[in-house]
């Protein structure tokens, strides 16, 4: 890598961050480490991360946008269930996507021990509720500015932050990993507990 960040290239310095915080801890991590393994002068780092700790923020970011992709992709004419079975069909996710997913699974299996990474885990869960609330107003045909589409976005987004908190601390700490099929179906049913409009089944457009 240049000695400068190119386009994109944020998100090489999230991964090197997270590598580090995960075999060292985020206290025994300097930024000149972050720094050397990202392949960038400090001066550069420091220009484009306020702390280290945000230095995460992009890959915890890049999560929400494929979620954010995904939710662009549902069908109006199918569920909750059908629209993360289709979404997470793990022979049709790319394999850094893949290994993108297992880095934050293990950062957010540390919160607890790492409390400096609940910043940037909370900004990516208010990406997730901004995304939320686009699809939940495409699918209601409402503003997504309204306050109960907001509402909604921000319930149903604070449902699936503790459902990765609970999953992430299980499968890391204890052991306890689910299949692709059990995690959909917590997840989907965590929405809708948490959903304040009817959202998650199929709905048909007004006028036909």
């Amino acid at each position: 890598m240049s000695r400068t960040i190119r386009e994109g290239a944020h998100i090489e310095v999230a991964r090197s961050a997270a590598r580090l915080f995960l075999a060292k801890g985020v206290a025994a991590t300097s930024g000149d480490e972050i720094a050397d393994a990202a392949g960038i002068s400090k001066r550069t780092l420091w220009r484009y991360f306020r702390t280290k700790e945000s230095c995460v923020g992009p890959l915890f970011a890049l999560t929400s946008q494929h979620f954010a992709t995904k939710l662009k992709n549902w069908p109006l004419n199918i569920s909750v269930e059908q629209f993360l079975e289709i979404s997470y069909d793990m022979s049709k996710i790319d394999a850094q996507e893949i290994a993108d997913s297992i880095l934050v699974v293990q950062l957010i299996a540390r919160l607890e021990e790492e409390p400096a990474l609940l910043e940037p885990w909370f900004m990516s869960s208010r990406i997730t509720e901004e995304h939320l609330a686009e699809a939940i107003a495409r699918r209601l045909e409402l503003s997504a500015t309204e306050f109960e589409v907001r509402l909604c976005a921000a319930t149903v987004a604070a449902a699936m932050r503790i459902i990765d908190e609970t999953a992430s601390r299980a499968a890391v700490k204890y052991g306890q990993v689910p299949t692709v099929s059990e995690t959909n179906d917590r997840l989907a049913q965590a929405i809708r507990r948490a959903s304040t409009l009817p959202f998650c089944d199929p709905v048909t457009p007004r006028g036909r």
